[in-house]
Protein backbone atom coordinates (compact mmCIF):
# COMPACT_ATOMS: atom_id res chain seq x y z
CA UNK A 1 0.00 0.00 0.00
CA UNK A 2 1.05 3.47 -0.50
CA UNK A 3 0.23 6.02 1.50
CA UNK A 4 0.27 9.72 0.29
CA UNK A 5 0.02 13.54 2.11
CA UNK A 6 -2.39 15.91 0.24
CA UNK A 7 -2.83 19.71 1.00
CA UNK A 8 -6.23 21.32 2.17
CA UNK A 9 -6.70 25.02 1.06
CA UNK A 10 -9.54 25.92 3.53
CA UNK A 11 -11.74 29.07 3.64
CA UNK A 12 -13.68 28.20 7.15
CA UNK A 13 -15.57 29.68 10.21
CA UNK A 14 -14.40 28.34 12.89
CA UNK A 15 -15.14 27.97 16.87
CA UNK A 16 -12.07 27.52 19.58
CA UNK A 17 -11.69 27.29 22.65
CA UNK A 18 -8.69 28.79 23.56
CA UNK A 19 -6.20 27.28 26.76
CA UNK A 20 -4.62 30.60 27.02
CA UNK A 21 -6.79 33.25 26.26
CA UNK A 22 -5.76 36.91 27.62
CA UNK A 23 -7.03 40.07 28.16
CA UNK A 24 -4.75 41.61 25.40
CA UNK A 25 -2.93 39.14 22.89
CA UNK A 26 0.73 38.93 22.87
CA UNK A 27 2.13 39.82 19.26
CA UNK A 28 3.72 36.44 19.21
CA UNK A 29 2.28 33.33 21.32
CA UNK A 30 2.06 30.00 21.46
CA UNK A 31 -1.84 29.04 20.91
CA UNK A 32 -2.95 25.46 22.11
CA UNK A 33 -6.84 24.55 20.73
CA UNK A 34 -9.62 22.94 20.12
CA UNK A 35 -10.70 23.96 16.62
CA UNK A 36 -14.40 22.74 15.04
CA UNK A 37 -15.19 23.35 11.36
CA UNK A 38 -17.17 21.67 8.67
CA UNK A 39 -13.79 20.20 8.10
CA UNK A 40 -13.74 18.20 11.01
CA UNK A 41 -12.14 19.20 14.12
CA UNK A 42 -9.02 19.43 15.15
CA UNK A 43 -6.50 20.22 18.54
CA UNK A 44 -3.67 22.40 17.88
CA UNK A 45 -0.43 23.87 18.77
CA UNK A 46 0.55 26.74 16.76
CA UNK A 47 3.12 29.67 17.33
CA UNK A 48 0.61 32.95 16.84
CA UNK A 49 1.53 36.41 15.36
CA UNK A 50 -1.28 38.85 16.40
CA UNK A 51 -1.55 42.40 15.00
CA UNK A 52 -4.96 44.15 16.30
CA UNK A 53 -7.57 41.25 15.09
CA UNK A 54 -5.37 40.02 12.26
CA UNK A 55 -3.80 36.51 13.24
CA UNK A 56 -1.06 34.34 11.91
CA UNK A 57 -0.46 30.99 12.54
CA UNK A 58 2.08 27.72 11.72
CA UNK A 59 2.46 24.82 13.81
CA UNK A 60 1.12 20.90 14.43
CA UNK A 61 -2.43 20.11 14.69
CA UNK A 62 -3.78 16.41 15.80
CA UNK A 63 -6.74 15.29 13.41
CA UNK A 64 -9.60 13.79 15.53
CA UNK A 65 -11.85 13.80 12.38
CA UNK A 66 -11.68 15.51 9.09
CA UNK A 67 -15.49 15.35 7.75
CA UNK A 68 -15.71 10.84 6.67
CA UNK A 69 -12.28 9.51 7.43
CA UNK A 70 -12.28 8.94 11.11
CA UNK A 71 -8.43 8.44 10.81
CA UNK A 72 -6.77 10.47 13.36
CA UNK A 73 -3.69 11.97 12.33
CA UNK A 74 -0.50 14.51 12.88
CA UNK A 75 -0.13 16.95 10.18
CA UNK A 76 0.83 20.88 10.01
CA UNK A 77 -0.80 23.63 9.26
CA UNK A 78 -0.54 27.29 8.35
CA UNK A 79 -3.15 29.86 8.58
CA UNK A 80 -4.50 33.16 8.47
CA UNK A 81 -7.75 34.21 11.04
CA UNK A 82 -9.69 37.60 11.58
CA UNK A 83 -11.64 37.63 14.50
CA UNK A 84 -15.23 38.31 14.19
CA UNK A 85 -16.06 37.93 17.80
CA UNK A 86 -14.38 37.12 21.04
CA UNK A 87 -14.07 37.41 24.49
CA UNK A 88 -12.16 35.59 27.44
CA UNK A 89 -11.86 32.18 26.34
CA UNK A 90 -13.59 31.87 23.47
CA UNK A 91 -13.37 33.12 19.85
CA UNK A 92 -15.07 33.11 16.41
CA UNK A 93 -12.48 33.34 13.53
CA UNK A 94 -12.76 33.88 9.78
CA UNK A 95 -9.95 33.23 7.32
CA UNK A 96 -7.75 30.42 5.47
CA UNK A 97 -6.25 27.49 6.54
CA UNK A 98 -3.90 25.43 4.96
CA UNK A 99 -3.27 21.87 6.31
CA UNK A 100 -1.40 18.76 5.32
CA UNK A 101 -1.59 15.59 6.80
CA UNK A 102 -2.26 12.03 5.95
CA UNK A 103 -5.52 10.76 6.74
CA UNK A 104 -5.99 8.21 3.69
CA UNK A 105 -4.26 5.24 2.88
CA UNK A 106 -4.04 5.12 -0.86
CA UNK A 107 -3.54 1.55 -2.80
CA UNK A 108 -2.98 2.46 -6.80
CA UNK A 109 -4.23 -0.22 -8.74
CA UNK A 110 -2.76 -1.52 -11.88
CA UNK A 111 -5.94 -3.96 -12.70
CA UNK A 112 -8.64 -1.44 -13.77
CA UNK A 113 -11.64 -3.58 -13.58
CA UNK A 114 -15.49 -2.71 -13.65
CA UNK A 115 -15.99 -3.24 -9.98
CA UNK A 116 -19.59 -4.73 -8.97
CA UNK A 117 -18.87 -7.06 -5.51
CA UNK A 118 -15.61 -6.42 -3.52
CA UNK A 119 -14.89 -8.64 0.08
CA UNK A 120 -12.31 -9.23 2.28
CA UNK A 121 -11.80 -12.71 2.93
CA UNK A 122 -9.13 -14.77 4.32
CA UNK A 123 -6.73 -11.60 4.36
CA UNK A 124 -6.95 -11.22 0.45
CA UNK A 125 -9.15 -8.92 -1.37
CA UNK A 126 -11.81 -11.16 -3.51
CA UNK A 127 -13.82 -9.33 -6.58
CA UNK A 128 -16.33 -9.81 -9.07
CA UNK A 129 -16.50 -7.48 -12.06
CA UNK A 130 -19.05 -6.97 -14.56
CA UNK A 131 -19.13 -6.25 -18.38
CA UNK A 132 -20.24 -9.26 -20.62
CA UNK A 133 -17.14 -10.87 -21.91
CA UNK A 134 -15.32 -9.57 -19.01
CA UNK A 135 -16.64 -10.73 -16.06
CA UNK A 136 -14.49 -12.54 -13.65
CA UNK A 137 -14.05 -13.34 -9.90
CA UNK A 138 -10.90 -12.97 -8.57
CA UNK A 139 -8.41 -12.71 -5.48
CA UNK A 140 -6.09 -9.81 -5.87
CA UNK A 141 -2.29 -10.31 -4.94
CA UNK A 142 -0.61 -8.53 -1.61
CA UNK A 143 0.11 -5.64 -4.00
CA UNK A 144 -3.43 -5.07 -5.43
CA UNK A 145 -1.73 -5.44 -8.33
CA UNK A 146 -2.24 -8.83 -10.09
CA UNK A 147 -4.84 -11.67 -9.72
CA UNK A 148 -4.14 -14.12 -7.65
CA UNK A 149 -7.01 -16.92 -8.01
CA UNK A 150 -9.35 -16.11 -11.20
CA UNK A 151 -12.53 -17.33 -12.86
CA UNK A 152 -13.83 -16.04 -16.24
CA UNK A 153 -17.13 -15.92 -16.54
CA UNK A 154 -18.76 -17.08 -19.97
CA UNK A 155 -20.93 -15.46 -22.39
CA UNK A 156 -23.43 -13.99 -21.62
CA UNK A 157 -22.91 -13.43 -17.97
CA UNK A 158 -22.72 -10.06 -16.54
CA UNK A 159 -21.07 -10.36 -12.85
CA UNK A 160 -22.25 -8.77 -10.22
CA UNK A 161 -21.97 -8.48 -6.33
CA UNK A 162 -20.07 -10.71 -4.20
CA UNK A 163 -20.15 -12.30 -0.47
CA UNK A 164 -18.25 -15.11 1.04
CA UNK A 165 -20.55 -16.59 3.56
CA UNK A 166 -19.49 -20.42 5.23
CA UNK A 167 -16.65 -21.29 2.74
CA UNK A 168 -18.11 -20.46 -0.14
CA UNK A 169 -18.14 -17.53 -2.23
CA UNK A 170 -21.90 -16.28 -3.97
CA UNK A 171 -21.66 -14.12 -7.39
CA UNK A 172 -24.45 -12.25 -8.44
CA UNK A 173 -25.16 -12.11 -12.06
CA UNK A 174 -27.20 -8.76 -13.69
CA UNK A 175 -30.40 -10.39 -16.37
CA UNK A 176 -29.38 -13.75 -16.53
CA UNK A 177 -31.21 -14.64 -13.15
CA UNK A 178 -28.06 -17.09 -12.31
CA UNK A 179 -26.12 -17.20 -8.46
CA UNK A 180 -22.60 -18.47 -8.85
CA UNK A 181 -21.84 -20.54 -6.10
CA UNK A 182 -17.74 -21.10 -6.02
CA UNK A 183 -15.56 -23.13 -2.80
CA UNK A 184 -13.78 -20.30 -1.01
CA UNK A 185 -10.52 -21.81 -1.30
CA UNK A 186 -10.34 -23.35 -4.64
CA UNK A 187 -12.41 -20.92 -7.04
CA UNK A 188 -13.94 -24.10 -8.29
CA UNK A 189 -17.65 -23.64 -8.93
CA UNK A 190 -19.89 -25.73 -7.34
CA UNK A 191 -23.07 -24.87 -7.85
CA UNK A 192 -25.38 -23.03 -10.11
CA UNK A 193 -28.74 -21.39 -7.71
CA UNK A 194 -31.71 -19.61 -9.53
CA UNK A 195 -32.66 -15.55 -8.89
CA UNK A 196 -36.06 -14.51 -9.93
CA UNK A 197 -34.87 -10.81 -10.04
CA UNK A 198 -31.87 -8.65 -11.09
CA UNK A 199 -28.80 -9.41 -9.05
CA UNK A 200 -26.88 -6.39 -7.89
CA UNK A 201 -25.53 -6.26 -4.52
CA UNK A 202 -24.48 -9.26 -2.17
CA UNK A 203 -23.49 -9.43 1.57
CA UNK A 204 -24.67 -11.69 4.33
CA UNK A 205 -25.54 -11.68 8.49
CA UNK A 206 -25.04 -14.52 10.42
CA UNK A 207 -27.91 -16.53 9.07
CA UNK A 208 -28.91 -15.19 5.26
CA UNK A 209 -27.47 -13.85 2.50
CA UNK A 210 -28.83 -9.86 1.69
CA UNK A 211 -29.41 -9.53 -1.52
CA UNK A 212 -30.00 -5.44 -3.87
CA UNK A 213 -31.56 -5.45 -6.88
CA UNK A 214 -31.49 -2.05 -7.53
CA UNK A 215 -34.85 -1.26 -6.01
CA UNK A 216 -35.91 -0.11 -2.37
CA UNK A 217 -35.82 -3.59 -1.35
CA UNK A 218 -33.49 -5.84 0.52
CA UNK A 219 -34.26 -9.31 0.12
CA UNK A 220 -32.79 -11.55 3.37
CA UNK A 221 -32.22 -14.85 1.99
CA UNK A 222 -31.73 -18.68 2.15
CA UNK A 223 -27.94 -19.53 1.20
CA UNK A 224 -28.64 -23.01 0.48
CA UNK A 225 -31.24 -22.81 -2.40
CA UNK A 226 -31.12 -19.04 -2.28
CA UNK A 227 -35.52 -18.83 -1.32
CA UNK A 228 -36.48 -15.68 0.41
CA UNK A 229 -36.96 -15.49 3.71
CA UNK A 230 -37.80 -11.58 4.23
CA UNK A 231 -38.22 -8.49 1.94
CA UNK A 232 -36.79 -5.28 3.70
CA UNK A 233 -38.14 -2.03 2.28
CA UNK A 234 -35.49 0.87 2.69
CA UNK A 235 -36.47 4.47 3.58
CA UNK A 236 -35.22 7.67 4.81
CA UNK A 237 -37.12 11.05 6.40
CA UNK A 238 -38.42 11.47 2.35
CA UNK A 239 -39.35 8.11 1.74
CA UNK A 240 -38.16 4.92 0.06
CA UNK A 241 -35.17 5.15 -1.10
CA UNK A 242 -33.81 2.99 -4.57
CA UNK A 243 -30.97 2.46 -6.27
CA UNK A 244 -29.31 0.37 -3.40
CA UNK A 245 -26.28 -1.32 -4.77
CA UNK A 246 -22.70 -3.15 -3.62
CA UNK A 247 -23.49 -4.14 -0.18
CA UNK A 248 -21.42 -4.60 3.36
CA UNK A 249 -22.73 -5.84 6.75
CA UNK A 250 -20.51 -4.47 9.22
CA UNK A 251 -21.44 -4.42 12.87
CA UNK A 252 -25.11 -4.96 12.86
CA UNK A 253 -25.54 -2.70 10.04
CA UNK A 254 -26.05 -2.80 6.66
CA UNK A 255 -23.75 -0.70 3.92
CA UNK A 256 -24.95 0.21 0.63
CA UNK A 257 -23.73 2.04 -2.42
CA UNK A 258 -26.23 4.26 -4.09
CA UNK A 259 -25.74 3.22 -7.89
CA UNK A 260 -25.28 6.76 -9.72
CA UNK A 261 -24.17 8.59 -6.68
CA UNK A 262 -20.85 8.55 -4.55
CA UNK A 263 -22.51 7.81 -1.81
CA UNK A 264 -23.07 4.91 0.84
CA UNK A 265 -25.98 5.25 2.91
CA UNK A 266 -25.98 3.12 6.47
CA UNK A 267 -29.79 1.05 7.07
CA UNK A 268 -30.58 -0.83 10.58
CA UNK A 269 -31.98 -4.06 9.08
CA UNK A 270 -34.37 -4.67 11.68
CA UNK A 271 -36.19 -1.65 10.00
CA UNK A 272 -35.00 -1.09 7.23
CA UNK A 273 -34.34 2.79 8.42
CA UNK A 274 -31.35 4.60 6.69
CA UNK A 275 -29.84 6.21 9.92
CA UNK A 276 -26.54 7.63 8.24
CA UNK A 277 -25.47 8.99 4.97
CA UNK A 278 -21.87 9.51 3.47
CA UNK A 279 -20.87 11.42 0.63
CA UNK A 280 -17.31 10.36 -0.90
CA UNK A 281 -17.52 12.59 -3.89
CA UNK A 282 -14.49 14.38 -3.12
CA UNK A 283 -12.62 10.90 -2.25
CA UNK A 284 -10.86 11.14 -5.22
CA UNK A 285 -9.16 14.36 -4.55
CA UNK A 286 -9.00 14.04 -0.88
CA UNK A 287 -6.80 10.75 -2.08
CA UNK A 288 -4.83 12.99 -4.47
CA UNK A 289 -6.17 11.45 -7.40
CA UNK A 290 -6.22 13.59 -10.62
CA UNK A 291 -9.21 11.24 -12.40
CA UNK A 292 -12.79 12.22 -12.87
CA UNK A 293 -14.69 9.44 -14.12
CA UNK A 294 -17.85 11.20 -14.82
CA UNK A 295 -15.89 12.64 -17.58
CA UNK A 296 -15.41 9.59 -18.88
CA UNK A 297 -18.34 7.60 -18.48
CA UNK A 298 -21.29 8.44 -15.85
CA UNK A 299 -21.25 4.40 -15.01
CA UNK A 300 -17.73 4.47 -13.42
CA UNK A 301 -18.78 5.47 -10.14
CA UNK A 302 -18.36 4.70 -6.64
CA UNK A 303 -19.20 0.97 -6.75
CA UNK A 304 -17.23 -1.19 -4.07
CA UNK A 305 -16.88 -1.32 -0.26
CA UNK A 306 -15.26 -4.17 1.73
CA UNK A 307 -14.25 -3.97 5.73
CA UNK A 308 -11.21 -5.29 6.94
CA UNK A 309 -12.17 -6.34 10.69
CA UNK A 310 -9.00 -6.60 11.90
CA UNK A 311 -7.80 -2.79 11.60
CA UNK A 312 -11.84 -1.99 11.48
CA UNK A 313 -11.26 -0.49 7.59
CA UNK A 314 -13.17 -0.02 4.97
CA UNK A 315 -11.83 -0.53 1.20
CA UNK A 316 -13.53 1.88 -1.37
CA UNK A 317 -13.73 1.86 -5.29
CA UNK A 318 -15.28 2.33 -8.17
CA UNK A 319 -15.99 1.03 -11.72
CA UNK A 320 -12.11 1.40 -13.43
CA UNK A 321 -11.07 3.59 -10.40
CA UNK A 322 -7.61 3.42 -10.21
CA UNK A 323 -6.82 3.74 -6.67
CA UNK A 324 -8.52 1.79 -3.46
CA UNK A 325 -9.09 4.23 -0.61
CA UNK A 326 -8.72 2.54 3.18
CA UNK A 327 -10.43 4.21 5.46
CA UNK A 328 -12.68 4.52 8.49
CA UNK A 329 -15.94 5.29 8.36
CA UNK A 330 -17.63 6.74 11.75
Amino acid sequence: MESKFWLIPLIIIGLRHNSCAQDKPKKWAVVTAYEASYTGTNGIIHAQYTKKQHQFEAGLNYNFSDGFSNNPVFGIGMAYGLEILTNDKWSVTAGINYRRQKPLAIVNIQILTYTQGLVWYNNRLVEGTGLRGKSVLYQMDDQLKSFGKKVNLELPYFGEGITVFDGKIYQLTWEEHAVFVYDATTFKKINTLNWPYEGWGLTHNDTSLIVSTGSSNLYFVNPVNFSIQKTLGVYNEYGYQSMLNELEYVDGKIYANLYGQNEVVVIEPATGQIVNSINFSNLLAQANVKYNPTTIDIGYVLNGIAYQPKSKTFFLTGKCWPVMVEIKIK
